[in-house]
C-alpha cells in the first residue's frame, strides 16, 4: 500500500472499514446497526484509532495490518461513550450536539449497541489475529482488553460513579483518570507498535508516553471545563490545585512525553509530537 500523507485518507480508510463492519446483513439486524451506526458517526474526532495506525506506521508501512485493531478501539471508546451516557450513569441527553443515543433509540438498545461494539470490537481483532496466527496480535489484544476493562477503562468509569468532592482525595482522582482517560490512549499506541514489531524497550517507553499524554489531555479538559464541572461540585483536579498549578501540570507532563519520544532512536515521532502539543494546546 501506498504511504499515506494526508490524515483525512486515513480518517477515511478508518470511516468505511467501520461502516462495512456494523453493516446490517438481513432486515432483522436494521435497528440494531442503525443504533450502532448513530453514536459511531456522531463527529469523533477517530483520535486513537489514528494513534494506533500512526504507532504501526513509526515500525512498518503495511497499515492495513494495524487497521483492524484501530477499528476495535474506536469501537470500544464509542461504547463506552454510549454506555456513559446512559440514565444509570451519566444522564446525559447530548453528545456533541446531537440527542444521545438512548434519546433516539431508547435505553434497552442502546444497551445492547453498547454490547454488540465491545463484542464486535473483539471478533475483529480476533479475525485479524486468526489470519496472521502472530503472537503480537495476543499481546496487541491483551494490551487492549487490560485498558478497557475493570483494571483500565471500566475501573476508571465505577470510581467516577462514586465520586464526590467529599469522598475523592488525589490519589483516587489520579487513578481514575489513569483508568478512565489514560488506559485507552495507552493501548491505543502500544497494539499498534506492538503490530508493527516494536522492541521491548520502545513499548514500555511508549507506555510510559502514552499515560503522560492521557494524564495531560485529562488535566487540560479539567482547565476547559472549570466553569461547568465547578456548577455541578464535580471533582477534578482543579479541586486540590490551582489553575496555574493545573497548567505547570500539563505542561510538566507533555514535556516528559516529548522528551520520550526524542528517546526512541531512528525512529519518526513527529506525528506523536505534534499530537502531544496540539492536545495540551487547546486554549483554556
Amino acid at each position: 500500500m501506498r504511504h499515506i500523507d494526508d490524515k483525512n485518507e486515513y480518517l477515511a480508510l478508518i470511516d468505511e472499514n467501520l461502516r462495512n463492519a456494523i453493516k446490517s446483513k438481513t432486515p432483522y439486524e436494521q435497528e440494531l446497526s442503525a443504533a450502532m451506526e448513530y453514536s459511531l458517526f456522531t463527529g469523533g474526532k477517530r483520535l486513537r484509532p489514528l494513534m494506533t495506525i500512526k504507532a504501526y506506521e513509526m515500525y512498518d508501512d503495511y497499515i492495513y495490518k494495524a487497521l483492524p485493531y484501530a477499528m476495535a478501539i474506536e469501537m470500544i471508546h464509542t461504547y463506552s461513550l454510549i454506555h456513559d451516557d446512559l440514565p444509570a450513569m451519566d444522564n446525559d441527553d447530548f453528545r456533541r450536539g446531537k440527542m444521545t443515543n438512548h434519546k433516539v433509540f431508547g435505553e434497552a438498545m442502546a444497551i445492547l449497541a453498547g454490547d454488540s461494539l465491545l463484542n464486535l470490537a473483539f471478533e475483529t481483532m480476533l479475525s485479524a489475529a486468526r489470519e496472521s496466527c502472530d503472537i503480537s496480535s495476543i499481546k496487541a489484544m491483551q494490551e487492549i482488553a487490560k485498558a478497557s476493562g475493570c483494571k483500565g477503562m471500566i475501573g476508571g468509569q465505577a470510581i467516577d460513579l462514586r465520586s464526590d468532592i467529599g469522598s475523592m482525595d488525589e490519589e483516587s482522582l489520579l487513578y481514575m483518570y489513569k483508568g478512565k482517560t489514560a488506559a485507552l490512549i495507552q493501548a491505543s499506541i502500544l497494539s499498534g507498535a506492538i503490530i508493527g514489531g516494536a522492541s521491548t524497550e520502545h513499548i514500555e517507553k511508549l507506555r510510559d508516553f502514552g499515560l503522560r499524554l492521557g494524564l495531560a489531555y485529562q488535566i487540560q479538559d479539567d482547565l476547559l471545563d472549570d466553569e461547568k464541572d465547578e456548577s455541578i461540585k464535580k471533582c477534578t483536579y482543579l479541586f486540590f490545585y490551582s489553575k496555574e498549578e493545573a497548567e505547570k501540570k500539563v505542561k510538566d507532563l507533555s514535556d516528559r512525553a516529548v522528551s520520550i519520544l526524542d528517546s526512541l532512536e531512528d525512529i519518526d515521532t513527529l506525528f506523536f509530537k505534534e499530537l502531544t502539543l496540539e492536545l495540551v494546546g487547546r486554549q483554556v
